[in-house]
């Protein structure tokens, strides 16, 4: 079922583990991909819904859509919401079949690739812009290819739903710290959605750390972001040389607006910015054309 903002599909149902279960699929129909509050006035369930099995709803959308269609489907026998490194966490239940906060093993259909897809780390000194340029990188490249993902695999908070606000909401993340567990868990996460998606971008942080080497054992390739030139050779030891990763290019960044491309090859090289926090910021087309062959390249 079509609405204004945004398409919801049923799954047919089918039985796993002993769960039965139908999925909701959430897509965009807007060509920015985004979903306002005001789509809700017209949004409506699609028929065909079988209330003795749980809905697992999937999909890139805002946490109020999916806070709105759990309280909908509280005649189902239950509810989960699909997160692509754990699978369908339960989140409401009517029935002893499944627990609230169990995890069900379960992925939306069609999800695996037969290959794994790119994985593109952007790495660089503080203060360079790597979150920014993530963020604006990810959105003009999900408005054109929806089936993209960008993980955050460092704890200093910066989210995107913080890069969609304005500039003083920005600086208030609620920074962690860091777990012995943490870079291997965003390794497996990583691999997981290589196996589900056309590209996987990856936020690693800002310092280059041996605790890192997870990371870079589930990346394919790195982007260099630097507001210092003498950081960049640190950066290709460590991803290149340590890591084996394939270079897609460096960013001298700067906080003049300007695009200028020193080399193409081996990789690109160019000097361009500003990519601060609160403001608009522009992926330079000489990039998007090197992201956009290598999804092609893995189809």
């Amino acid at each position: 079922m079509t609405q204004d903002g945004g398409r919801l599909q049923l799954s047919e149902p089918v039985i796993k583990q002993g769960k039965k279960y139908q999925f909701l699929l959430i897509s965009s129909t807007k060509s920015d991909r985004l979903i306002q509050p005001g789509d809700l006035i017209n949004l409506e369930l699609p028929s065909g819904i079988d209330t003795t099995a749980g809905v697992v709803i999937s999909g890139r959308a805002p946490i109020w859509l999916y806070a709105y269609l759990t309280d909908k489907l509280q005649f189902t026998a239950w509810v989960a919401c699909y997160e692509p490194p754990l699978g369908a966490v339960v989140v409401a239940t009517n029935s002893d079949v499944v627990d609230i906060g169990e995890v069900i093993d379960i992925h939306p259909p069609h999800c695996y690739h037969q290959q794994l897809c790119p994985a593109l780390m952007i790495v660089g000194p503080p203060n360079s812009g790597k979150s920014v340029f993530s963020h604006a990188l990810f959105t003009a490249l999900s408005c054109e290819t929806p089936d993209i993902y960008l993980q955050r695999a460092h704890w200093d908070g910066e989210g995107n739903y913080l890069l969609d606000l304005g500039t003083e909401a920005v600086n208030r993340g609620d920074r962690g710290s860091f777990t012995d567990e943490f870079f291997p868990y965003h390794s497996q996460v990583i691999l997981q959605l290589r196996r589900e998606k056309s590209l996987v971008i990856v936020d690693v942080g800002g310092v280059e750390q041996p605790q890192k080497l997870p990371i870079l054992e589930a990346c394919s390739h790195y982007l260099i972001i630097s507001c210092h030139s003498q950081a960049i050779d640190a950066w290709h030891e460590f991803c290149g040389e340590r890591g084996n990763l394939k270079p897609i290019g460096v960013i001298n960044s700067v906080l003049t607006p300007m695009e200028i491309i020193h080399q193409q090859k081996p990789y690109l090289e160019m000097t361009a910015g500003p990519w601060i926090p609160g403001e608009p910021a522009a992926v330079p087309q000489a990039f998007l054309k090197r992201l956009r062959r290598l999804i092609l390249l893995n189809k």
